[in-house]
């Protein structure tokens, strides 16, 4: 690991203020300092915002939550209002990690993970995300776990965050404090996918620091649920998740929203499949229709084509759960 200053910011604008040239913010820490020990990253100068005071949840007066940047996974996955208006956000945090990791991790960090693809977190191989234009060998080499949608001949690494999936799929925003001042930005929209410039994960400049995350207002997202399947029972990054809320009445889907996990460089909006269910009837045959209208845009490479089905599963799976779960509370 190289040599670094540290310096502690005691509010948001001596943050942004200190995070210059080679300088990154330090949260808990959890991806960044594995990546300083690794020589992915080498900051100059690590800027702790811990200290920081945006590390509680509020509701927003139009429903929604306000959750800030620096509170830790294990809070927001055992908040209340988590648990009762959003579980499929709170799942997805149980399944992220450890319990350990989830006392470190904030929801920032979450956010901004790095990607775990292997060729980028060993520096002697090459990696476009890691140094730009020095090639992408993971595409004929180890993909299995990497990218089917979105991708491009620069990179097919997918995003690692479970928490991420969730508040795409709710459609969250992100809100910022830059040097131009503080501002908003949508999910899908915070993260990019990877094009020719595979290096920028986010749409976030320079100095930019994460404030807080906004859910909004969504009553059916009381019934959702976030799905991961991964290679084994734990501390595993996902192969294929899904995170969905369903909005049912008589049998019709009335709305839905529905996100992708470990298929694609950003948490994977499914709206086409979301497109395809609303106004159609709650049945396997339709869920699987629209699984499949999301799923006729995967490009996979030759050793990950098995996430195409794989994905499809686990989308009507998760759909079928949350009809029974519905027509069992119904009755």
């Amino acid at each position: 690991m190289r040599p670094f200053v540290y310096q502690r910011a005691a509010d948001v604008p001596s943050a942004v203020m200190a995070c210059t040239g080679q300088a990154m913010y330090l949260g808990g820490g959890t991806n960044l300092v594995d990546l300083m020990r690794l020589g992915v990253a080498a900051p100059e100068v690590l800027v702790d915002v811990t200290r920081v005071p945006f590390d509680t949840i509020e509701e927003t007066p139009g429903g929604g939550l306000l959750i800030g940047a620096g509170l830790r996974n294990s809070d927001l996955a055992a908040h209340p209002l988590v648990l009762r208006n959003y579980p499929m956000l709170a799942q997805a945090v149980v399944a992220g990690g450890s319990g350990q990791i989830r006392n470190m991790a904030t929801v920032a960090g979450n956010l901004l993970q790095r990607t775990r693809c292997s060729y980028f977190q060993d520096i002697t191989k090459p990696c476009n995300k890691r140094v730009p234009g020095s090639g992408c060998p993971a595409r004929e080499g180890d993909h299995r776990n990497l990218a089917i949608l979105g991708h491009s001949e620069a990179c097919v690494a997918t995003h690692p965050s479970d928490m991420a999936v969730p508040l795409a799929a709710l459609g969250a925003v992100v809100h910022v404090e830059g040097r131009g001042g503080p501002r908003e930005i949508p999910m899908p929209g915070f993260h990019r996918l990877p094009g020719d410039e595979p290096d920028r994960d986010t749409v976030l400049e320079p100095g930019d620091l994460v404030t807080a995350v906004e859910l909004p207002a969504l009553p059916f997202a009381a019934r959702s649920r976030y799905r991961k399947v991964r290679d084994r029972a734990s501390f595993a990054f996902a192969v294929v998740s899904v995170a969905v809320a369903l909005d049912m009445a008589d049998g019709v889907v009335r709305d839905c929203r529905i996100a992708l996990g470990g298929v694609a460089h950003a948490p994977w909006r499914a709206e086409r499949a979301e497109a395809a269910l609303r106004g159609a009837p709650a049945t396997a045959g339709e869920f699987a229709r629209a699984a499949e209208a999301e799923l006729a845009q995967a490009s996979p490479l030759p050793r990950n084509a098995f996430k195409v089905p794989l994905a499809r599963n686990v989308l009507v799976r998760t759909l079928l759960d949350l009809m029974i779960h519905d027509n069992g509370e119904a009755s």
